[in-house]
């Protein structure tokens, strides 16, 4: 039962499924909401600039019917006639071509967003298969669009009727009357239709455009396998990354170990943590370049043994130091103090190694505040 659960496709597409989804250009479409908005762009274009449309069309036949009787026997002349026509044609209707365009590209922009996708363009030779196409024939989704064709246009059909039947009294009563109040008569009724078609298409639209979403999202669903297999794909193979950062602290530690021969001092707790400090003119404050405990700690005692660093056993600073820094961090200021003396001790100790002389102190009692220190009581 696990088995079979883990196959079905329960999960909601992840987000990069939908990326790639998108790079294959698959994005959810209506073609009701494109229809839709198309008509609504012509029905507009036409209601606003339709006057002038037609005004300019008129002008453009009444020219194209006038013509000079030289231009009648001038075989150079009716070429550039036309075209002069054509252009004034193209002029007269190209608002509506362009508003008709850009609502054509709305309709998938307003659910799928601005996709470009070459692999769309490529052919798809399974396409072509026509055991595949008789398939989709008597697939669940061409019963679908079945069914919504045929409630399309029953409730547009009806739309149409039910105006008919509602404006009968209209339509019959232009044969009666006058041109002028004909034509108002006449637009009345137009009006009045497209209304009402628009309205009954609105209520295709506000209904196909969830049933789109919903078919979308549903494709693209994934199984509970699927979901772990791409986790592990953008996270990695567990036991690799263990294994990769196993090998970055090793790589880290080696570095850390590296630069213990150049520190000024190491400070010790004595046994359970250590603390290599280096300084010079150019840093603002003394820089933690190595620091451990256990073993590491031991390991950079040995090494600062075998290279002459000076060993300070000083357990609250050697602890605070630990606790509060990390590795090339300059000092807390609120250990300045603590660590100034100290470096003050490490110059006076090489120059009495170099020179001779009386042996310096040890510090004792440095001013480390208690609540850096993890273990004051």
């Amino acid at each position: 039962m696990a088995e079979e659960s883990d196959l079905e496709k329960t999960e909601p597409a992840s987000p990069r499924r939908l990326e790639q989804a998108r790079e294959e250009g698959q994005v959810p479409q209506s073609r009701e909401l494109s229809a839709f908005l198309v008509l609504m762009a012509g029905i507009g274009t036409l209601w606003v600039t339709g006057a002038w449309m037609a005004q300019r069309m008129g002008d453009a036949v009444s020219r194209g019917l006038t013509f000079d009787r030289n231009a009648a026997f001038d075989e150079t002349a009716l070429p550039a006639v036309f075209m002069a026509q054509a252009w004034e044609a193209l002029a007269s209707i190209g608002p509506l071509l362009l508003f008709l365009v850009v609502a054509a590209l709305a309709g998938p922009f307003m659910l799928g967003g601005l996709v470009f996708s070459t692999k769309a363009l490529a052919p798809d030779w399974q396409r072509l298969d026509p055991l595949k196409g008789i398939g989709r024939m008597f697939s669940i989704q061409s019963l679908g669009e079945l069914v919504k064709a045929i409630a399309k246009s029953l409730l547009v059909g009806g739309v149409v009727v039910w105006v008919v039947l509602h404006e009968k009294d209209n339509l019959l009563s232009l044969f009666t009357q006058p041109l002028d109040a004909g034509l108002r008569s006449m637009g009345h009724v137009v009006l009045f239709s497209t209304l009402a078609i628009v309205s009954s298409m609105f209520l295709i639209v506000a209904s196909d455009v969830p049933f789109q979403l919903w078919q979308f999202y549903s494709k693209l669903r994934m199984t509970k396998e699927e979901v772990r297999r791409e986790m592990k794909e953008l996270e990695g193979d567990p036991q690799l990354k263990a294994r990769i950062r196993s090998q970055q602290r090793e790589i880290a530690r080696r570095r850390m170990m590296a630069a213990v021969p150049k520190a000024q001092v190491v400070v010790t707790n004595p046994t359970h943590f250590a603390v290599a400090l280096a300084y010079d003119e150019k840093m603002p404050a003394p820089r933690v370049v190595a620091k451990g405990r256990g073993i590491i700690a031991q390991r950079i005692r040995e090494i600062a043994q075998a290279h002459g660093v000076p060993l300070l056993e000083a357990p609250p600073l050697a602890r605070a130091l630990h606790a509060h820094t990390e590795l090339d961090d300059v000092i807390p200021p609120a250990l300045y103090r603590a660590v100034a003396e100290v470096m003050a001790y490490v110059y006076r100790l090489n120059d009495f190694l170099a020179r001779g002389g009386q042996a310096p102190e040890r510090p004792v009692a440095l001013p480390v505040p208690a609540e850096l220190d993890p273990g004051a009581a």
